[in-house]
């Protein structure tokens, strides 16, 4: 390689281009701008020198946390960066470039387990997770978001996007309007617990973005710092071995308090 590749190989790679509807998507490009682009659907995820490490690393963490709760554990938390929720088999965006949640889910799944329910609360739709599963009757998908009417990633998230084939009815979006206090919020929450109640899995792998916290500076829900306590009880009563993979949240100064509240309640519950 030039001393110019050298030089590239120290800068950040974003797309370009984006092969929309009617556009091809079979041939790959010459232009590395454009391969990027038939790979990422936003410009906000560039792939740097250190991506591929900081993003295998943390798809190993989920892996170690799945393998903790097959050996018994209650509960096992992925604290990773970057997140996964927004990366697909065949995508990746919204800072996310390996999915570290369905990783764990199918890891569940490879051991053993029949049924894997994967809850996602990030304030973002878990774009990713939901096209990885949306065909398979053996992961059930819950999403508590912000509307896509207003909220990245805008393109998916919609209540009517229930699954296709085998698993049509397998996937439940429930999208709540920006300013969604707690107490409209939990009641969602427990209907998506009933909803996985009723899947009947033998685990569960909760997507835990910390971006619903009223102070988020890209999110719009106003969630507070005890808030999160009441959810790691809730989630606890569900009575699965649980996964947590650590997706959103940017209020920096509060989303280590929020994640150990999480934490927290859970324990105090499950005992």
């Amino acid at each position: 390689m030039g001393r110019a590749g050298c030089c590239h190989a120290t800068r950040d790679a974003l797309p370009s281009y984006w092969p929309i509807r009617s556009f091809r998507s079979d041939v790959l490009p010459a232009s590395f701008p454009a391969r990027l682009g038939l790979f990422s659907y936003d410009a906000g995820s560039p792939l740097t020198a250190g991506t591929w490490t900081a993003a295998r690393a943390g798809a190993g963490c989920a892996l170690s946390a799945a393998a903790h709760v097959l050996r018994g554990e209650r509960a096992a938390f992925a604290l990773t960066r970057p997140p996964g929720h927004h990366a697909g088999a065949d995508f990746f965006g919204g800072y996310c470039f390996l999915n570290n949640a369905a990783i764990a889910a199918q890891a569940l799944r490879d051991a053993g387990c029949d049924r894997v329910a994967v809850l996602d609360i990030d304030y973002h739709h878990g774009n990713g997770t939901q096209a990885i599963f949306y065909e398979r009757a053996d992961v059930q998908f819950t999403s508590i978001h912000g509307d896509p009417h207003t909220e990245y990633p805008y393109y998916l998230g919609y209540a009517d996007e229930e699954g296709a084939g085998a698993g049509l009815g397998f996937n439940r979006n429930l999208p709540l309007p920006r300013g969604t206090g707690f107490a409209a919020w939990r009641e969602v929450l427990q209907r998506a617990l009933r909803g996985i109640a009723e899947f009947r899995p033998g685990a569960l792998v909760v997507s835990l973005g910390l971006d619903t916290f009223e102070g988020d500076p890209i999110a719009g829900f106003t969630l507070a710092t005890p808030d999160y306590l009441r959810i790691g009880e809730d989630l606890a009563g569900a009575g699965l071995p649980t996964v947590f993979v650590f997706e959103g949240g940017y209020a920096v100064a509060e989303v280590g308090t929020n994640a150990v509240n999480v934490l927290d309640g859970f324990m105090q519950r499950a005992g």
